[in-house]
């Protein structure tokens, strides 16, 4: 029987299993979708899509640099034993660099990225059914520059905090200051300008709000708002912020005073935004235990 792109699609779409794993089991099965999952479930390989549903909020990101490009990546896992795991980490660099020899842009283009055996998004799954636990590429952003322009780079805590940073001006070692300064701080924008006007009306109502309850007048508290909401900028902003290495310039001004402009960051902290696991690694063991 003729094994169509359009069976292998519905196997994939019925077990989770990559693209020639699910080719591998047609053949075997003669087309057959249910033998065909049976066989996957034998090998080992459908098993990843009993992990769908589960949590995974550890993990690690990552960058990686070729020429005027850079890809910044989050893989996660559900503990963070696992993220420490040669079979997990050893993933990322064949994986960061095939996003840079490709022309993917978004996350959905990059799990279709080709690797030596099928494609980045199979080999998500493989690592899923290999390392017992659910593995999830969250997401990624890919950077240009031009010549006159700088990659900062920085990992903190061995990748659970990346920042990747652009400058105009040829300082690398001014854009990794700046790329530490983001990851430290936690900046949400580049500039003043970047900060979207809902954002910053929705402040402005809740700093009103709150020097309104401070009993001041109307008048007073609209003041006192203007005030306020400059230290807010300092706060998000990353060129308005003073810098960690001298608190008396802010981020802006100590990349001037090096010839440097700051064009673009990117800051991930792997989990953020996710619920988190709640077992501990006791738990976690013990609950293997039991299912075994």
């Amino acid at each position: 029987m003729e094994i169509t792109a359009s069976l292998v699609k519905e196997l994939r779409e019925k077990s989770g299993a990559g693209m020639m794993d699910c080719k591998k089991a047609l053949a075997e099965s003669n087309g057959d979708i249910d033998k065909a999952i049976d066989y996957l479930r034998e090998k080992g390989i459908a098993k990843a899509t009993k992990k769908e549903s589960r949590i995974a909020a550890e993990g690690l990101a990552n960058i990686y640099q070729k020429g005027n490009k850079a890809v910044i990546l989050e893989i996660n896992s559900e503990t963070d034993f696992v993220s420490k795991n040669e079979e997990f980490t050893s993933m990322f660099p064949v994986i960061g660099e095939a996003i840079l020899n490709s022309d993917a842009k978004t996350l959905a283009e990059a799990l279709e990225v080709k690797l030596e055996d099928g494609t980045i998004n199979d080999l998500i799954v493989a690592k899923t059914a290999k390392i017992g636990e659910k593995i999830s590429f969250r997401r990624m952003e890919v950077v240009e520059k031009d010549d006159s322009e700088v990659f900062g780079a920085y990992l903190h805590m061995g990748g659970k905090i990346a920042a990747l940073t652009v400058l105009k001006g040829n300082n690398e070692e001014v854009a990794k200051d700046v790329a530490m300064q983001a990851a430290a701080m936690r900046p949400s924008y580049v500039n003043i300008a970047d900060v979207p006007a809902d954002v910053v009306e929705k402040e402005k109502e809740i700093l009103k709000e709150q020097t309104v309850n401070e009993g001041k007048p109307e008048d007073i508290a609209v003041k006192m708002v203007e005030g306020r909401i400059k230290k807010f900028y300092k706060e998000v902003c990353l060129a308005e912020q003073a810098f960690i290495k001298d608190g008396d310039i802010t981020v802006s001004q100590y990349a001037k005073n090096n010839g440097c402009e700051i064009k673009a960051m990117i800051r991930y902290e792997v989990g953020e935004g996710m619920e988190k696991r709640n077992e501990d690694f006791a738990s976690e063991v013990m609950s293997q235990i039991k299912n075994n």
